[in-house]
């Protein structure tokens, strides 16, 4: 943030301090500027040092809110999903593995199959594992490449009992490893081929390319995916601290992980740091992301550390109770500022834990110092957030509960490790969350849009043209009891909720 650009927000902020306050997103509205419109607006930002948002937008690691599904979707829309970790290591990978292979743009480790397996055995693992893709190169016990099975040779095939090289395609097109994405979309127009796996010297698969994948990325139909350079879509993943988590990150990597997210309910404690060491010294390539802090010193010490982004808000969630339990935490807004100036001439990305209740909520957010922000209540209940629709009184809901909640400590190490009651008894458990349910609310995607576009009208208004620029032209009024009033609807009968707006 540009000192001078933003001293007014700097002003405001000293003079709420002097005065002994700390603000909430209930307690200010930003301030309006000259605008040039909506049309040049860009919100192109950061999750972490390396890894690149299309819009600032991510979805929490809470076992109710994100799994390969919603982070498919966060992708596909410009975001990025973090994967929980109430899940064994092994199933947090394959749903990284599912969300890097959801485009193959270059699927660097494909799926083989033996030739000896029967398909029987093959659909039943591609079952198991939830692969929606039925193209499978057929390697021989020495793992040589012999030939492909694809959706045809499974439609095609009367007994499943049959071995794959009995009913494998047999004549296929290949190319050397190496081969770049352009040359391997020329070459399957040219031979018109689907798939084009590439071998290396020996005659072992390496990578594969899929024509429409392919084809979606060069005509630029998936142009406001966030894509890695190979063009896999971006993911996240979270984990805790300790020597199991360490096997946890390892496995992550292999799975092509954009990001690891250390997930605590306090990132300024010991076993943090000595993870946070660990991984830099044992995986230097991958971004790791440290969260949760709320003061600029916890800020600063981490980033100090090596953390490639950090993850702001303790407590400010609609299902958190750590304030109230624990008495601790700052006001999110604050926090948020705090915690940028802390760490501001680092360059350091800061991702907004929480607090969230409407769009507008967003621009307040990035621009009290945020790259991005997380969210949580507010995709929980759609079709790409886990688990089932129920129904009470004939209206449909889907359960949402807190990481921190009794319900999640019960039931997962996890949970019970990210509040530091690892050893804890089940009759010991003090739960930081509560459980509940949300109204269903159909495809996350509609949300998406009515959070970004709030966020581009909020730009708008301030006449920021991108979010760094929000960040430094973002200056705030500090409003009361009876502003907050006024900013809703007020003083009418049977208001008709909107897609964007429900009643407080």
């Amino acid at each position: 943030m540009d000192m001078g650009k933003t001293a007014g927000k700097h002003r405001f902020f000293k003079l709420m301090a002097n005065s002994g306050l700390a603000l909430s997103y209930n307690d200010v509205r930003l301030k309006t500027g000259y605008s040039e419109g909506l049309d040049s607006i860009r919100m192109t930002t950061l999750f972490s040092r390396r890894v690149p948002l299309n819009v600032p937008i991510v979805s929490s690691p809470m076992d109710t809110v994100t799994e390969s599904k919603m982070a498919i979707t966060m992708a596909k829309f410009g975001g990025i999903g973090v994967i929980h970790r109430n899940l064994t290591p092994q199933a947090q990978a394959e749903k990284v593995v599912r969300v890097k292979l959801h485009l193959n743009g270059l699927v660097s480790k494909p799926i083989c199959v033996f030739g000896d397996e029967t398909i029987e055995a093959i659909e039943q693992r591609r079952q198991e594992k939830g692969y929606t893709f039925q193209t499978f190169p057929v390697i021989d016990r020495q793992g040589k490449f012999i030939g492909l099975l694809t959706s045809n040779d499974y439609v095609f095939c009367e007994n499943m009992k049959s071995l794959a090289n009995q009913v494998m395609t047999n004549s296929v097109i290949t190319a050397p490893s190496g081969t770049d994405l352009n040359k391997g979309y020329e070459i399957m127009k040219e031979k018109k081929k689907k798939v084009l796996p590439l071998l290396d010297n020996n005659g072992c698969v390496v990578g594969m390319y899929v024509f429409t994948d392919l084809k979606r990325i060069k005509t630029g139909n998936s142009e406001g995916y966030n894509t890695d350079p190979k063009g896999h879509l971006r993911v996240a993943a979270s984990i805790g601290t300790g020597e199991e988590e360490m096997e946890r990150a390892k496995l992550l990597i292999e799975s092509g992980v954009d990001a690891i997210v250390i997930d605590t309910a306090h990132a300024d404690s010991k076993p943090v740091f000595m993870m946070l060491k660990n991984l830099k010294e044992t995986f230097p390539d991958t971004d790791i992301v440290v969260g949760n802090i709320s003061e600029g010193t916890s800020a600063r010490g981490l980033v100090e550390a090596g953390a490639d982004g950090v993850k702001v808000g303790q407590g400010p969630g609609s299902i958190c109770t750590t304030r109230i339990v624990a008495g601790v935490g700052c006001p999110q807004v604050t926090a948020i500022y705090n915690c940028a100036c802390a760490i501001q001439k680092s360059q350091i990305p800061v991702c907004a834990d929480g607090g969230i209740t409407y769009s507008g909520d967003i621009p307040v957010a990035i621009g009290a110092g945020g790259h991005s922000v997380m969210l949580g209540r507010l995709l929980a209940g759609t079709d790409e957030s886990p688990g089932d629709i129920v129904y009470i009184r004939g209206v449909p809901y889907k359960g949402y509960r807190g990481m921190g909640s009794l319900g999640a400590m019960q039931e997962s190490k996890s949970s019970r490790q990210r509040y530091g009651q690892s050893n804890a008894g089940k009759d010991q458990l003090v739960p930081e969350g509560i459980e509940g349910v949300v109204p269903y609310q159909g495809s996350v995607t509609n949300l998406l849009y009515q959070y970004v576009e709030g966020l581009r009208r909020g730009m708008g208004y301030v006449g920021a043209r991108s979010i760094m620029e929000l960040r430094e032209k973002a200056d705030f009024h500090r409003i009361s009891s009876a502003g907050l009033a006024e900013s809703h609807p007020h003083d009418i009968d049977h208001i008709q909720d909107s897609p964007n707006y429900r009643r407080p």
